[in-house]
């Protein structure tokens, strides 16, 4: 369920984002905003995937401490990998925005920023959520 939400907060964002670029700049967008969209869905699941199984692994090594404290500790020991793989999932993109002509900039501006909010949200919204959906 968190993964969806958080999945929807990133597509959101980004559609927002668009939205008023759309109002200031005129920015029409196209298919492959939508493919990019699709994308960023795809990521933001893999990613946030990835931090609960990590929570997962730490329920099962620190029974004794509070869901909370479990979400902590994943987190701490998926940040660095979490960082790293939007880094280098950014160098390509940012290498489409400088030199990718104007075909894929919007393509490129649109993953870029769905990525740094899938990052965000996989690392700081979701393991946060977490201790407040499980307490229902």
């Amino acid at each position: 369920m968190l993964a969806l939400l958080c999945l929807g907060h990133d597509v959101l964002i980004t559609c927002g984002i668009f939205a008023w670029l759309g109002v200031l700049v005129g920015l029409e967008v196209n298919s492959l905003f939508a493919v990019a969209l699709l994308t960023i869905a795809g990521y933001s699941v893999n990613d946030t995937v990835v931090v609960f199984d990590r929570i997962r692994e730490k329920r099962t090594q620190l029974k004794g401490r509070s869901i909370s404290e479990q979400a902590d500790a994943a987190v701490s020991a998926t940040l660095t990998r979490s960082v790293y793989t939007t880094f280098t999932t950014l160098l390509p993109l940012v290498a489409l925005i400088l030199f990718g002509g104007s075909t894929l900039f919007w393509f490129a501006v649109a993953l870029s920023i769905g990525i740094l909010t899938g990052a965000w949200s996989s690392i700081t919204l979701a393991p946060t959520l977490l201790p407040l959906f499980t307490r229902r």
